[in-house]
């Protein structure tokens, strides 16, 4: 067998077993190393081949991919640096728990370590944050393909299995680097592999079931990627318990009827007022997937103590920041909602929580007609939003999302990287998002994170895509003028506002994208009514940070006076 002919079946082998494996999309970066595994990926039936230049920005993509598909994404870059740029999205994806396959091209054995071009220690680059890694052997002219396909099938069973994440695959080839488009390959057959839904335990249903029975209960809901059956909607109006439900739980979007009083989505408000605090002490807390977003609500737990606080976690790694969790439940949430609930005639309790959420709603309409800040005009946004999918920025995007969202039955779903909360590859992950749901996505961002992954937008330029994108460019970083750091005045805005003056016009016209520069709340409705023509919109909305946290503190206190008068 020739080298060419052992390369091209090694190449052909991994390809096939991919797609056997259930993967069908790969995002690449061009480079040279990466040759023979680009060609295969090109010449392979039942995959999927999306482009980007940067390799920061294509991990990104491909996680903006993995986590609205829930299914496993491949990447693949050349040697050298190129993988280390893979590195912030591998990190997002381990501590969000999204499969992806990172496949890094490499020198062979003999340029390693010894001054040859393009070549760095890549055995193990990304460390921890993988929860599996191998360094695969060079194709020979005796392939030992059936080890070959057992790692991939140990890889993607790694990448998919509870809890989910990226795994990385080290590829070393030698040149020359070209294989036979025309050669035939005969597939090696997947490997059978039956996997189990972890389910409760007689004594953990024992326990769920006594604890479900009582009054002062709340269901707290974080991030969750698919859907909610009927079956949760069923339990959850039989329950009749307050649902904290995160922006990113699914929770706020699709919501039937018969239960939007249960959704309270203005806890983060709530729990800022001190009265309310009191008379909201649960005697029991079931959370479901990570804790949520806002800072009010993980302060008031830490606070309270739950005497009963079990959390959901088909993982051992239990997330639990504050050491308040009593029970961990290492199964399947499915269970609860399995359980039997005897439908009460009322919930005191739970009326509390929902009365209190209508004041604030109200207080919100009331503040949207008299005001005008970043807050006022991202409910505006969210409330002209259909039958879409909403990817959120970090710092004040997401915490706006948290403050002035509403549930909703409109059929709008969100995603944000809050695995290590970071501003970097926000743009990137919201193409990758539309390249997996196919339908219109909106990005809402801030614009010291828009430019922090600008050049994501050339993804636009390489596949089709339908995004709009609402900047609020508030010139720096918006949440730092609520933190206490803004109370010192020496360096504040040097070292935390980082004013850079830019506006993003002219980046509109170097991507071909349509623009539009907002500052009034009837601007902007008109800039989103208005029909798309391109890939890509850009609506910058420009905002005042000290109006922003003026305004905002204006309608909490607007807020607890309405409360306090009840």
């Amino acid at each position: 067998m020739t080298s060419r002919k052992a390369l091209t079946e090694y190449v052909s082998a991994f390809t096939h077993s991919l797609v056997e494996l259930g993967v069908t999309d790969v995002v690449i970066s061009p480079g040279s190393r990466s040759t023979p595994l680009a060609y295969a990926c090109m010449k392979q039936q039942g995959l999927t081949v999306y482009r980007q230049i940067d390799e920061r920005s294509a991990a990104y993509f491909a996680l903006g991919m993995a986590k609205a598909s829930d299914r496993p994404v491949m990447l693949l870059c050349t040697s050298g640096t190129a993988a280390a740029n893979y590195f912030p999205a591998i990190v997002e994806a381990y501590y969000a728990r999204v499969p992806l396959i990172v496949v890094t091209a490499d020198r062979p054995h003999e340029l390693r370590e010894v001054g040859a071009p393009q070549a760095i220690n890549q055995v193990n680059l990304f460390g921890s944050h993988v929860k599996w890694a191998t360094d695969l052997p060079m194709p020979e002219t005796e392939n030992q393909l059936a080890f070959l396909s057992r790692h991939l099938h140990r890889s993607v069973r790694n990448a998919s299995s509870e809890p989910k994440g990226p795994v990385h695959i080290n590829v070393p080839f030698r040149e020359p680097l070209r294989i036979d488009f025309d050669q035939a390959y005969e597939s090696l057959g997947e490997i059978a592999h039956f996997g189990g839904e972890m389910s409760l335990s007689t004594a953990s249903r024992e326990f769920l079931q006594k604890q479900i029975m009582k009054e002062k209960g709340l269901l707290i809901v974080g991030e969750m990627t698919a859907p909610m059956p009927a079956k949760f909607w069923e339990f959850i109006q039989q329950l009749d318990w307050p649902v904290i439900a995160d922006p990113l739980s699914n929770l706020r979007g699709n919501v039937p009827a018969a239960v939007k009083h249960l959704i309270i989505d203005s806890y983060d408000a709530l729990l800022k007022n001190e009265a309310f605090k009191e008379q909201a002490l649960p005697e029991v807390v079931i959370r479901i997937g990570p804790q949520p977003v806002s800072k009010p609500l993980t302060l008031f737990l830490a606070a309270a103590k739950p005497e009963y606080y079990i959390v959901f976690d088909e993982s051992p790694m239990l997330r639990d920041a504050q050491s308040v969790v009593t029970h961990h439940i290492q199964a399947s949430a499915n269970g609860l909602w399995q359980l039997s609930v005897e439908m009460k005639p009322t919930n005191p309790y739970r009326e509390k929580w929902t009365a209190a959420s209508n004041i604030y709603w109200q207080v919100v309409d009331r503040h949207c007609q008299e005001e005008l800040d970043e807050g006022v005009l991202a409910k505006l946004f969210f409330d002209k939003l259909q039958a879409c999918d909403l990817i959120v920025g970090s710092s004040m995007p997401i915490r706006d999302v948290d403050t002035f969202f509403r549930a909703t039955e409109r059929d709008v779903k969100l995603y944000a990287n809050r695995g290590a909360n970071g501003i970097d590859g926000v743009v990137s992950t919201a193409f990758g998002v539309q390249a997996a749901k196919q339908r219109p996505a909106y990005l809402f961002i801030g614009d010291l994170s828009f430019l922090h992954d600008m050049n994501g937008l050339i993804a636009s330029k390489m596949q089709k895509t339908d995004l709009t994108i609402v900047i609020m460019n508030n010139d720096g970083g918006g949440i730092f003028s609520y933190l206490p750091q803004s109370q010192e005045e020496r360096h504040f805005e040097d070292l935390f506002g980082t004013p850079t003056g830019l506006t993003f016009g002219d980046a509109a016209k170097m991507y071909d994208a349509e623009y539009a520069s907002v500052e009034t709340a009837e601007q902007l409705a008109e800039a989103l009514d208005q029909p798309k023509n391109k890939a890509v919109k850009i609506i910058e909305v420009f905002t005042d940070r000290q109006n922003n946290v003026t305004t905002h503190r204006k309608l909490w206190s607007r807020f607890n006076e309405e409360l306090a008068n009840r």
